[in-house]
């Protein structure tokens, strides 16, 4: 059953505890969706694994691109405009329903299209499901947005859970049982339809009736207000992806796939953005309002802190275990993919940086992205149609993370002018700043140890591993067991230095630790409520 908590309720929620029910969701949603590629490099053939990396590459990038923003317009329109909510649910999903069709539509007519761009036949049989799939996604993809624009952040933290299990449970069903790209495919139609189903259920709970309020006036009013974030978004996903689209063109479908996964990114990093970030966009709107430009600096540098405390160890730690971690998750195939891994890896402690709200708060803010982003693509367009006869992938993906570090650079720029930053507010990073020694600090007693003792106690690890899988019958899977048990070692020891220095540091606010001690008590009386009942029962 959809609950619906009262708006004065979710008010009095924190910034942390919105945040927090979005990241348990996510968090949730990354351990199950860590599944479908762990087991696709092991049932599918390398090439296989190329040709399902380039599909879902289009799928994703088409559902991404082709909305236009459209979507995430909900949080601007359905917190300003009470009495206009119905209109601009009916005039997303009109818009959405519309741009996804033409897709379907295009690639059930032109099935080349793919097949050329790749060079593979597969591709161009398997065209028309990729475009029903792309049409159900991009229509079925406002269903979390909704419900967070609706500041619902519990009902959407449900649906987010219950979609990752769905998609994780019919794709996995898929690789194992038939072993075959077009079995994903056909899950993945499934899903679609699925979410689409409860889409519907959603809306007719919360907005009675509002399929029957569409208004030709500001339809055009809010495609207006979307279209430059619309550009913004299409330049993003150029900017960001179109270095797959030239690798694909020159390398094969098996180089393609080392490419793929030295570009992993962890859905866990992603999912701790998108959750600060879905929060401050309806915030940000309303101080933006009010032209409290001050508080809106002051929040943002409070979510840099959130996201630095998790990225910037994360960040240390993956660059010292690339290899370890690329091999152990994709197999020893998949060892070419690490040198391009820990290239693609520079850009994430600049995603501490969270822009998106602020840039959605200010319309004029959407006009200059599109110019800076133009030419950072043309400039990256460029180099990367030299590249492609000069480079290897490592160098490819050199290319993207420059062009990337430019464009966060100019736009932290010309946001900090807008909020009227001054050299003084430095003083505010002071909690950043903290982060970065206790990590530091961490990261080098973990590389020291990983330069002495690295392949004895990976060693160790994989031999234990093999003993006790052949208590439980079985020996494979010792490599992966074995890699996962030496991360969890590695990982524990860094985690445990580097949160005694932070404490040490003071780069845990006050009142996180509060919260943090809380939640600590509460799992102890849990367990000792435990306790008493199974002593009871005996």
């Amino acid at each position: 059953m959809l609950t619906n908590m009262p708006k004065d309720d979710y008010r009095k929620l924190s910034l942390f505890d919105q945040s927090a029910m979005i990241l348990f969701a996510k968090c949730v949603g990354f351990v199950l969706s860590l599944l479908l590629p762990l087991l696709v490099v092991r049932f599918l053939t390398q090439e296989d694994v190329g040709v399902y990396r380039q599909l879902f590459l289009v799928i994703t990038n088409a559902a991404t691109v082709l909305p236009l923003g459209f979507s995430m317009s909900a949080y601007y329109f359905l917190n300003r405009e009470r009495e206009g909510r119905d209109r601009a649910i009916v005039n997303i999903l009109l818009f959405n329903f519309a741009v996804g069709g033409l897709a379907c539509l295009t690639l059930t007519c032109y099935p080349q299209l793919l097949g050329n761009l790749f060079q593979n036949e597969q591709i161009t049989s398997l065209a028309p499901l990729v475009g029903l799939i792309i049409w159900l996604w991009i229509f079925s993809s406002f269903l979390e947005v909704v419900a967070l624009a609706n500041q619902e952040a519990r009902v959407a933290t449900v649906f987010i859970i219950l979609a990752q299990l769905s998609k994780t449970f019919l794709m996995v069903a898929a690789v194992v049982w038939f072993e075959s790209v077009e079995a994903i495919i056909f899950a993945a139609i499934v899903q679609g339809i699925g979410q689409t189903v409860i889409l519907f259920v959603y809306l007719h709970s919360r907005f009675p009736r509002w399929w029957s309020s569409f208004d030709v006036g500001r339809f055009r009013e809010h495609f207006l207000y979307a279209l430059p974030y619309g550009i913004v978004g299409l330049l993003y996903t150029a900017q960001t992806d179109i270095h797959n689209y030239f690798v694909a063109s020159r390398f094969s479908a098996e180089q393609f796939a080392v490419y793929a996964y030295g570009c992993f990114q962890l859905p866990l990093i992603w999912a701790m953005y998108e959750s600060i970030s879905a929060v401050l966009l309806s915030r940000m709107s309303e101080l933006q309002a009010r032209c409290e430009k001050r508080e809106m600096l002051l929040i943002s540098v409070r979510g840099m802190e959130k996201l630095a405390f998790a990225y910037f160890p994360i960040f240390v730690f993956l660059m010292i275990l690339a290899g370890e971690f690329i091999t152990t998750l994709f197999t020893q195939k998949f060892a070419a993919s690490v040198p391009i891994f820990r290239v693609n890896l520079l850009v994430l402690p600049l995603y501490c940086l969270v822009l998106d709200p602020l840039e959605r708060s200010f319309k004029e803010l959407g006009f200059y992205l599109t110019k800076v982003r133009i030419f950072i693509l043309v400039a990256l367009v460029i180099s990367l149609s030299y590249g492609i006869k000069h480079f290897e992938l490592t160098g490819m993906i050199a290319v993207v993370v420059a062009a990337f570090l430019c464009e966060r650079a100019i736009m932290l720029w010309k946001i900090l002018k807008i909020l009227g930053a001054r050299r003084s507010d430095l003083a505010l990073l002071n909690g950043v700043f903290r982060i970065a020694a206790a990590t530091v600090v961490a990261g080098s007693v973990l590389l020291l140890l990983y330069w002495i003792a690295k392949d004895d106690v990976l060693a160790a690890c994989i031999v234990l591993s093999r003993r006790l899988l052949e208590i439980l019958g079985t020996q494979a899977g010792s490599e992966f067991a074995g890699g996962i048990l030496f991360l969890g070692i590695c990982g524990t020891l860094f985690a445990t230095i580097y949160l005694i220095m932070a404490v040490r540091f003071g780069a845990v606010a006050s009142e996180d630790k509060d919260r943090l001690i809380s939640i600590v008590n509460k799992l102890k009386r849990g367990f000792r409520a435990f306790k008493m009942r199974l002593v009871t029962s005996h």
